[in-house]
């Protein structure tokens, strides 16, 4: 299997099938089959399958305020619009209505992202002619620019549920993969350790869903376990929230999953594990741990890197059980569980 980066290409499907519940179902089930050579190819496919589904079904369409010059009244009368108009003698009305249309923010971003792939060189030739296959579908839809897109802004309703896997994969692409030329021009760059992150912690978190929901795996925020008169001073605090915690009749376990191109730092010449990331996770112990019973155990899982040297340590902080560990992705995925499963002996 071709990697990218660290990552063997195909787990990095087997990750976005647990983040993304779409990706599970039938229709995809032969992309874990498939060989890529690009981690490029492999998001172009399942867009191409995604996008491809959603035309059976319908592009999505939504309302869409317009504003027209019109030789009878649709709407509202735009009074200021007309009299501008009859001024310039034009005998039109200034119409503003709401036209139900495909040409729809989902749908733009859609369009945007395909034509973004079928320009990337490092998309095989026979997937660019698919996307361009998918492109004359959306012909009568706009464009946009990729920096204006507020990925937040998304409102998701029962109709358009099938979009929701389609625009987190369009945003991996566009803000995971993107990268501006000094002409303007958008080209594709490799996959950021910052989505990469994003990616290896929810798969991590929906990978125990999946198969241990008797832990009852979420992140979680933690309150400070401090004392002090001055409580309006507490509003200032950083807050705290957790990637996964998980929860065995009394026992607790915190993860901090990171995944980083080197998964140890050195100071002067010497591996050592990322301070700040102990210090962080140890902070997210003891202020869970309220009555120190040592009850609360914290893991730091890293995604395992090509270093000869790679963080292993078992240790007792006071009463906590603290781990560092790492998750060798470049197995089959049979392996991956495997290891998850392992970690859960706390």
């Amino acid at each position: 299997m071709t990697k990218n980066g660290t990552i063997w290409i195909r787990n990095v499907y087997y990750m976005l099938s647990y983040a993304f519940e779409e990706l599970k179902k039938n229709n995809y089930e032969y992309i874990a089959r498939e060989e890529f050579e690009r981690i490029q190819d492999l998001f172009a496919e399942i867009l191409y399958k995604g996008v491809s589904a959603q035309l059976k079904r319908g592009l999505h369409r939504e309302y869409v305020s317009k504003t027209e010059d019109l030789s009878m009244l649709k709407g509202r009368l735009d009074i200021k619009g007309t009299i501008n108009n009859r001024m310039r003698c034009r005998n039109v009305l200034r119409c503003e209505y709401d036209d139900l249309s495909e040409n729809n923010l989902f749908n733009q971003v859609l369009k945007t992202t395909l034509s973004l792939l079928c320009h990337e060189r490092s998309v095989s030739p026979v997937r660019k002619a698919k996307l361009k296959q998918l492109m004359s579908f959306f012909s009568e839809i706009d464009g946009i620019d990729l920096r204006n897109i507020r990925w937040n802004s998304f409102v998701y309703q029962r109709n358009n549920q099938a979009y929701r896997m389609l625009m987190n994969v369009c945003y991996f692409i566009i803000d995971g993969m993107l990268m501006t030329t000094e002409a303007g021009k958008y080209r594709m760059a490799t996959f950021s350790d910052e989505h990469m992150c994003r990616l290896f912690e929810r798969f991590v978190l929906e990978y125990y869903r999946v198969h241990h929901r008797e832990l009852a795996p979420n992140p979680d925020r933690i309150a400070w376990n401090i004392c002090t008169e001055e409580t309006t001073m507490i509003d200032f605090l950083p807050a705290m929230r957790s990637d996964i915690v998980l929860h065995r009749g009394d026992r607790t376990l915190v993860i901090d999953t990171k995944y980083y191109s080197h998964a140890m730092q050195r100071r002067f010449d010497k591996p050592t594990i990322h301070s700040a990331n102990l210090y962080q996770l140890f902070t997210y112990v003891k202020n869970l741990d309220v009555e120190n019973t040592g009850k609360v155990s914290g893991l730091l899982l890293y995604a395992k890197t090509d270093e000869d040297i790679t963080p292993d340590l078992t240790a007792l902080f006071g009463k906590n059980r603290m781990r560092v560990k790492t998750l060798d992705l470049n197995q089959k995925f049979s392996s991956i569980a495997r290891q998850l499963e392992d970690l859960l002996e706390w």
